[in-house]
């Protein structure tokens, strides 16, 4: 994005270099570290769905959806923002911010993603075993628009890691700090995720916006190294 500026004016700087510049003049974003809520609750008597998604290669979007929940800082307490989200385009499909860890925010955002969804598309919904993903209710909604469950065996983060990752992009360049009201916070999300999926561009999806990307099929070029070991790719049809 800042390529066409940079040639204009005749400069020429890296990334680290960039970087270094912003911390110098105090522009970069500081992560304070604070109490941290709980979200996950695997613990429990529901069923648990296997991993379907192992060295799993999207070749399209709509193929497979990631879901996580993350918190929000309050004034005086803490808001938790259920999101579903494209492996494929990174696009946030689906998200709800609610004022407690019930299912009701999952099932909301549920909702969202399915209301959009092209007739026909056959999707593998993937998440942790907390119980807002192994409730009746919302089990039943997957399964009544004939979407796959999957879901993580263990706490490794790299078992949900575009969830995991897209949640840090959220809060941490857009809803890092602290919202007086819970309808300020709101309102905040709404202009975050509008902002992500279609001015935020991604190096793993070959620099293209959520909303972008969304409309492409094949594989999207990444502008980073993957320094996890590499595990056999399942090609989705």
């Amino acid at each position: 994005m800042l390529e066409p500026f940079l040639e204009q004016h005749k400069l020429q700087i890296g990334r680290d270099g960039l970087f270094d510049l912003l911390g110098t003049h105090r522009l970069l974003i500081r992560i304070r570290k604070s109490r941290v809520p709980r979200t996950t609750f695997s613990n429990h008597w529901m069923h648990k769905y296997p991993n379907l998604i192992i060295g799993m290669a999207v070749p399209a979007p709509d193929k497979l959806w990631v879901s996580d929940i993350t918190y929000i800082t309050l004034k005086d307490d803490f808001a938790y923002l259920s999101l579903l989200t494209d492996a494929y385009s990174r696009l946030i499909t689906g998200y709800c911010l609610s004022k407690t860890l019930h299912a009701e925010g999952c099932v909301k955002a549920l909702k969202m993603a399915i209301k959009r969804l092209p007739e026909g598309s056959k999707v593998i919904h993937h998440s942790d075993r907390g119980s807002q993903y192994c409730c009746y209710e919302y089990v039943e909604i997957l399964k009544a628009n004939h979407v796959s469950i999957s879901m993580t065996q263990n706490s490794d983060p790299r078992e949900n890691a575009i969830a995991e990752r897209v949640n840090g992009i959220i809060k941490q360049e857009f809803l890092s700090g602290s919202y007086d009201t819970f309808t300020q916070a709101v309102t905040a999300v709404k202009e975050a995720i509008n902002i992500y999926n279609n001015e935020r561009r991604h190096s793993s999806i070959d620099m293209l916006t959520p909303h972008e990307a969304h409309s492409m099929t094949g594989e999207l070029k990444r502008h980073w190294k993957n320094y996890y070991y590499k595990k056999q790719e399942v090609t989705m049809t």
